[in-house]
């Protein structure tokens, strides 16, 4: 009976062989996809930077200050009626026309308050006449005391007669209280007015007063004299300076706010009562501080943050400069300027900042600057239309 040769090291050797080429065929096959992918990531066009606008921070003073909004209000103002009813006979005033204390701009009908007031005044300087001889006489003992006392006290009579008939007659006219600027009137000669209708307003435009709230917690800040500054969106980068006049003893005891009153010269009257103004009262000493305009801020509850651009380092692989990129910084932030608001701590002054698109951004971010539109940064910005 033949022999049984055991083939089981050979087999296995076989298989070992088998085992490894595929093993190492899957290899390669692995190698060259990864080799294609990093070709197809290397061959992708990167993502372009973001498009940001950026500042520097500077150091420039700053006035400390309080910030608030008011209305303009006339030194003196009245809306002017006549005493009496009347035909009006004359309107010397024109609308809008600067008037003088006590000018003449409307005259009623006063023809027969005119002529008895003639009369009266014939026989107050008869009276006075009378008088006279009375008191030469008096003097020489011709007439006895009674005589001239009854002369006297007839020219007291015509005289006070006199003085009553001419309030009477001034009443047909309209006369400027006070020097100021008329506003529109539309009565002409013929028209009938009534007595207390109001005809026309007159406003003195120099000086004016501007009137607004602080809150209670900013009345230790406060005291009469201080100086302001108003902007109006009606003069886009004029400023109207003027100076603190009075505090209200009383604060509201609903809104916890005290009103403050504050004259503004108005040489070129430029100003006009009822005019809503922007404005800032200086409450300390100017000081230099580090600035940004508010847009700079990223504002988070962990903490406040800018984006800091840093200049690109080397090239790609075409040669080309590589762009800046940003790196988050934590700063610390101070009073508020109108756009501006002051960095007390994280920044150093010629740092290049991005003060717009940086919800874009992250950390090690490549960006290009474009600084054709700018963020507001004034720290006395013209305010709009509320």
């Amino acid at each position: 009976m033949p022999t049984r040769v055991d083939n089981k090291p050979g087999t296995t050797k076989r298989m070992l062989w088998m085992v490894g080429g595929v093993l190492l065929l899957i290899a390669v096959i692995v190698g060259i996809k990864v080799l294609l992918v990093m070709r197809m990531i290397h061959s992708m066009p990167q993502p372009a930077p973001a498009t940001v606008s950026t500042t520097t921070v500077r150091e420039q003073p700053w006035q400390p200050a309080l910030d608030a909004v008011g209305t303009l209000r006339a030194a003196q103002g009245a809306e002017l009626a006549m005493d009496a009813s009347g035909l009006v006979t004359a309107v010397p005033l024109k609308s809008g026309q600067d008037v003088k204390q006590g000018q003449l701009l409307l005259q009623l009908r006063d023809g027969d308050e005119a002529a008895k007031l003639e009369q009266l005044q014939a026989t107050a300087k008869l009276s006075q006449l009378t008088f006279e001889r009375a008191r030469q006489q008096l003097a020489a003992q011709a007439i006895s005391q009674a005589e001239y006392d009854r002369a006297a006290a007839e020219l007291k009579a015509n005289q006070a007669a006199v003085a009553q008939q001419q309030v009477i007659v001034a009443k047909k006219q309209l006369r400027a209280p006070f020097a100021g600027r008329a506003g529109i009137i539309t009565i002409s000669p013929g028209d009938y007015v009534s007595a207390s209708t109001t005809l026309v307003t007159l406003q003195q435009l120099d000086p004016l007063f501007v009137d607004f709230h602080v809150p209670q917690s900013e009345l230790g800040r406060l005291q009469v004299g201080q100086s302001l500054h108003l902007n109006l969106d009606a003069y886009e980068g004029r400023q109207f300076d003027g100076k603190l006049t009075a505090i209200s003893p009383k604060v509201d005891p609903g809104t916890r706010n005290v009103r403050v009153e504050a004259s503004v010269p108005n040489h070129d009257k430029a100003l006009s009562p009822g005019m809503f103004a922007k404005l800032a009262v200086d409450v300390g000493q100017r000081q230099p501080r580090l600035t940004l305009p508010q847009a700079a801020i990223v504002y988070n509850p962990y903490g406040d943050t800018v984006y800091v651009v840093h200049p690109s380092k080397g090239k790609d692989a075409q040669g080309h400069p590589l762009p800046p990129t940003v790196q988050q910084t934590f700063v610390t932030v101070g009073e508020t300027r109108g756009d501006q608001v002051a960095i007390v701590k994280g920044l150093a002054a010629g740092t290049e900042v991005v003060t717009s698109g940086q919800v874009k951004l992250k950390n090690d971010a490549p960006i290009k600057v474009d600084n054709r539109v700018q963020p507001a940064d004034s720290a006395h910005p013209t305010p709009q239309e509320h």
